[in-house]
This record gives structure tokens, sequence and C-alpha cells, in this order.
């Protein structure tokens, strides 16, 4: 395959992959039944100033963004088209999917969504073009601390929901089911979409995107 060809189908996969995030996180949204854990935060900051949910999910994720200066993490492609792509995918698509009401309907949109959601994320970060704004402030405070990953993720994620909740964030057991399967489920899709690897690397191509830091363990 042509480097140009290579790059073009990275592309593909990294825009498709948030387009893809933003509609799949907007099907738990409309589920009702627990959200994953920023966007927990991030409904309640939307309940909180009456903002979308989307729009909100761009203003938090470029003030994450500005945390990576001190840190002194390099955002690559990726991480800026992050900040910008997934919440107007979701509210566009919350526009597009009415509310559900009936039980037998709320089911199929959170499993759906989870399901869209992991292959999402394999798409996106196979395409290796950086990694979203609140991973990598994981991995930045891994390195400034040398605290482990896991005890980092589990922390920031515990105080999201926490503070979400508290602002009128939906959890549930959707919430619970996200947080055991997304990881299998994304480890699956990784492989299944693994792009081959760029012959070069640049600010904008940035490849260091790891995957412990994505996948729940």
């Amino acid at each position: 395959m042509s480097t140009p060809d290579r790059l073009g189908r990275r592309l593909i996969q990294l825009y498709a992959g948030l387009m893809l995030y933003g509609a799949s996180s907007a099907l738990l949204v409309r589920a009702g039944l627990g959200l994953e854990p920023w966007n927990v935060l991030h409904q309640g900051l939307a309940e909180l100033t009456g903002l979308s949910i989307g729009v909100v999910l761009t203003i938090v994720g470029a003030a994450v963004l500005l945390l990576w200066i001190p840190l002194r993490q390099r955002p690559g492609l990726g991480t800026v088209s992050n900040v910008l792509v997934i919440g107007f995918a979701m509210d566009g698509t919350l526009t597009l999917v009415p509310d559900a009401h009936a039980f037998a309907v709320r089911v199929p949109l959170l499993l759906a969504g989870i399901v869209l959601n992991g292959a999402a994320t394999g798409l996106y970060i196979s395409a290796r073009f950086g990694p979203g704004p609140r991973d990598g402030l994981m991995t930045g405070l891994h390195r400034r601390t040398g605290r482990s990953i896991r005890l980092i993720r589990t922390t920031i994620e515990v105080a999201v929901v926490a503070t979400g909740f508290a602002l009128g964030g939906t959890i549930g057991v959707g919430t619970v089911l996200y947080a055991v399967s997304i990881g299998p489920l994304a480890q699956f899709f990784l492989r299944v979409f693994a792009a081959p690897a760029a012959s070069t690397r640049s600010t904008v191509v940035a490849e260091a995107t790891p995957e412990r830091v994505i996948l729940r363990p």
C-alpha cells in the first residue's frame, strides 16, 4: 500500500471513529440507563448551564487539553479532532434520535451504544493520530507523578462521575456495563481495524497512544 493510500485510510478511520463515538454516546443518552464516566459529567454540566451536552463535551475537552501544557504533552491531529468532532456528532445524533420511554427500546439502545462505542474506539485509536485529551491527561499525570495509570484513571473517573451525578448526570446499570465491557470490546476492534504503521512521525501524526490507558483492565 502506498504512503498516500495508507494515510488516507488512517484519516478515514480517524474521522469515522470520532463521528461514530459521538453517535454511540448519544444512543447511551437516549437509553437513559447510565452514561460512560465523562459523559455523566458532561450531562450534569449541561443541566447546570443549559448548553447542549455536545457543546459541553467540546468545552471540557478543550479545557482538559490546556492541562497538557504543564504536563508537556504533545497533541496530534487526532487529539484536536477529538475535541471538535465528537460533540458535534453527539448533538447531531441527539436531534435525530427521539427520547426512548419503553424499556424494550431503551435496552437495545444501551447495548448498541456500548458496542458501537467500542468499535469507534478501535477505529480512531488504531489510526494512530494521537490520544484524546482525557487519555493524554492520564498519561501525562502518570509520567509526572510516577503513579500507575490504573490508579490515575480510576481516581479521575470516580471524581468526574461523582461530580456529574451531583449535577444531575445519569448513572445506572449502563455505567457499570460500559465500564466492564468497553475494554474487551475496544481491544477486539483495535485488532480488527489495525492500520499499517506509518514510516514517519510528527506532531500532527502522533502515534504514541498507549492502549493500556484507553482500555479497561
